[in-house]
């Protein structure tokens, strides 16, 4: 009985893989739209911080899921559509804040490092088998959180600090205010969107019931 539900769950794993990877370029457009809406909504999670223009919000954990979800080129492209749709004045960056605006404001950078993150998540993902395991994803996650979101953020908030101050803010200031309030939280996003890609994507071939040449060539195991 045990090794019937772990067989199952393990061909529920590899379906939806094999299902995301074959779908028509219709249905890719539109689950990638879905989830840019769901990656708007995860940004009305928000806590305002009076030290900073860049509040504490709940998108980074879409991004960091989109690319395992939707694979190595949809993933980025569901970021491209939250991030351009909501320039075009569509409200929903956090907030509920829409229009070019939002791209030239604080907490641009963000916006663009979404799409890095969420193209690099998905290109691992898709590529190597060993990094849909937690340790690896973990560690993949980490780098594309902490290096590929926040370094261009912290780019264009130094300049719109610059803009309106008119002074260059130093390099603590732009950690204080653009990295160190949201390391914690950003630690418990990574870690569970890391221990949903484990449980979600194939790394075996089970029971023998996997075409194995259709699985290598969609690297399933």
């Amino acid at each position: 009985m045990q090794i019937a539900i772990v067989d199952s769950y393990f061909q529920k794993r590899y379906s939806f893989f094999e299902w995301r990877t074959n779908m028509s370029f219709a249905k890719k457009i539109a689950l990638s739209l879905s989830m840019a809406c769901i990656t708007g909504i995860l940004a009305q999670v928000v806590i305002p911080l009076p030290w900073t223009p860049v509040p504490i919000t709940g998108q980074t954990f879409a991004v960091l899921l989109v690319g395992i979800l939707l694979g190595r080129y949809w993933g980025g492209i569901s970021q491209a559509f939250y991030v351009g749709i909501g320039v075009a004045g569509f409200p929903w960056f956090a907030g509920l804040t829409g229009g070019y605006g939002a791209l030239l404001g604080a907490t641009g950078g963000y916006l663009i490092g979404f799409i890095f993150a969420a193209l690099f998540l998905g290109y691992f993902t898709d590529r190597y088998i060993r990094a849909r395991s937690f340790i690896p994803m973990f560690g993949l996650m980490l780098f594309a959180n902490f290096v590929l979101i926040y370094i261009p953020g912290l780019l264009v908030l130094g300049t719109w600090i610059y803009l309106v101050k008119g002074s260059v803010p130093g390099i603590w200031t732009l950690l204080l205010m653009g990295v160190a309030p949201f390391v914690i939280g950003d630690l418990v996003k990574i870690w569970g969107a890391a221990t949903v890609t484990k449980a979600i994507t194939p790394k075996q071939a089970f029971n023998g019931e996997v075409d194995v040449e259709r699985a290598r060539k969609w690297q399933l195991f």
